[in-house]
């Protein structure tokens, strides 16, 4: 009776074979007549109703105002095609990652990488030339970060002064996050934005979250390493910007300010694509001692 349903019968396509992710928003993703398809109002896709290619895709980012149905799930599910829910132009992962490519290099590459001490280091170094444009000497992951820290001071004021924010300082109280001034509470949105873009090609890469070469105590160390390489470019850019709108703009919060600000430098700058191609570079080929 449910001969042919849902497209069981046929062959999946190997990962390998496959294009990447594709993005869908403000629409339905559901099955009809044993195919996904996309009933869109219009958004990333002109109004109207789509076929998906599921077994030619890794992954599908599923954007706002849409739904999925089921069946639809069931589909991606039988053919190993990721979905990830996530905000306007991945300024927010709001799913456990996709269930990601059928290869495991990448991972356990990176796992490699990760259990020897003296490649750890030097994946971590290769990390800090990518953020501060030089090789450092330092074989040292603290005096590195001591490095780093110092160096982010400064391009903090001069991103302010960029801007032309008043700057005070990076402070931040966890327990009373609104208490602090717009600028900073428009960087830890900025930071929260782009971490969320590096947990999209974290996923889509399915490499390991937990494993990270900079951060270590965190689930997301890995994450927070890939979103601090565009701490610099995209996140304090993103911010301090914001910053400088709120000082005219009363009717809307800080933070869907700088979501709106991210979500356009992320399309414009393809940020997923860059984060997904470094994570690649850190693990297809062998990292020098």
């Amino acid at each position: 009776m449910l001969r042919g349903r849902l497209g069981l019968e046929t062959a999946r396509v190997a990962h390998a074979d496959r294009h990447g992710v594709i993005w869908l928003d403000r629409g339905n993703l559901l099955v009809g007549d044993g195919c996904l398809r996309f009933v869109t109002a219009g958004g990333a896709l002109e109004p109207g109703d789509y076929q998906i290619p599921h077994q030619t895709l890794s992954t599908i980012l599923l954007g706002p105002g849409s739904t999925v149905s089921h069946d639809a799930l069931r589909l991606l599910a039988r053919h190993g095609t990721g979905l990830a829910v996530v905000g306007t132009d991945g300024v927010r992962c709001y799913t456990a990652p996709p269930l990601g490519p059928d290869r495991s290099d990448w991972a356990r590459q990176q796992a490699r990488l990760w259990s020897d001490e003296k490649q750890r280091l030097q994946v971590a170094r290769q990390m800090y030339a990518w953020r501060l444009g030089e090789v450092l000497p330092h074989r040292s992951i603290e005096v590195l970060r001591g490095i780093e820290g110092g160096r982010m001071k400064e391009s903090y004021r001069l991103t302010a002064q960029r801007f032309g924010v008043k700057w005070k300082g990076r402070r931040y109280d966890r327990q009373n996050p609104g208490a602090a001034d717009p600028p900073n509470q428009a960087i830890n949105h900025a930071a929260t934005a782009v971490e969320s873009a590096a947990a999209i090609a974290v996923a889509c890469t399915s490499t390991l979250p937990q494993l990270g070469f900079i951060h270590e105590d965190s689930d997301q160390s890995f994450v927070l390493d890939i979103a601090d390489l565009y701490r610099t470019s995209v996140a304090l850019p993103v911010a301090f910007a914001a910053a400088k709108e709120m000082e005219t703009n009363h009717g809307d919060t800080i933070d869907r300010i700088v979501r709106r600000r991210a979500s356009r430098m992320f399309r414009k700058e393809k940020l997923i694509p860059k984060m997904i191609d470094r994570i690649k570079a850190l693990f297809e080929k062998p990292v020098s001692p």
